[in-house]
């Protein structure tokens, strides 16, 4: 079936647009998207974007669904070709520090620049930034609680989490070039403990 040249254009143009609204986003949040800025910078028509997104919310909802496509991409889906359990899990959150690290966004990571700006502020972008985040965590749990024996999942990912979030505030407000690498050795240290401790449990 021929797919319609204009359909396929729009489209792109519309990848186009929720690709750098994202990179804005992730340096200055959504707050600091317009459709007048990114038809400016993209060389578009202003109505054109408006005929995208309807209004600056839409826009907003719009770039964080990309956001977590282009996340899914980068971190998730290379993991999966991992084997359930620690491998995974391992690679997992190696796939998120270098998703930080070299800047699939240019401001980190893209939800942990956006959820602070969102944080106390109901709506809907706030539950789409929520929901996302949700999700995340939920993978890691569920990624965690394949390997057998592990105590209390809840508090691994809490603390893996943790280490990740860390790594990112560091590189981005503190410029710290130590940060990914203290990072790695902290996984590595916190999941050889919980390693340990499974074995130690299954073989009881």
């Amino acid at each position: 079936m021929k797919v319609d040249g204009r359909v396929e254009r729009g489209e792109q143009t519309r990848r186009q647009i929720l690709r750098r609204a994202a990179e804005i986003a992730s340096v200055e949040g959504l707050e600091g998207l317009s459709i007048g800025r990114l038809a400016t910078e993209l060389e578009v028509s202003k109505s054109g974007v408006f005929a995208h997104f309807g209004s600056k919310e839409e826009l907003q909802l719009a770039t964080v669904r990309a956001a977590a496509a282009i996340f899914a991409r980068e971190v998730v889906d290379p993991a999966l070709t991992e084997p359930p359990g620690l491998s995974r899990l391992a690679a997992l959150l190696d796939r998120w520090l270098a998703y930080s690290e070299h800047r699939t966004f240019p401001g980190g990571c893209f939800f942990y620049a956006v959820q602070a700006e969102f944080d106390a502020r109901p709506g809907r972008v706030r539950d789409a930034i929520a929901g996302y985040g949700r999700e995340w965590n939920a993978y890691v749990r569920e990624t965690v609680a394949a390997i057998p024996g592990i105590a209390d999942p809840d508090q691994l990912v809490f603390e893996l989490v943790a280490f990740l979030e860390m790594a990112n505030g560091q590189s981005v407000l503190h410029d710290d070039p130590h940060a990914y690498s203290r990072a790695r050795a902290a996984v590595r240290a916190r999941l050889d403990q919980a390693a340990k401790a499974a074995l130690s449990t299954t073989r009881r």
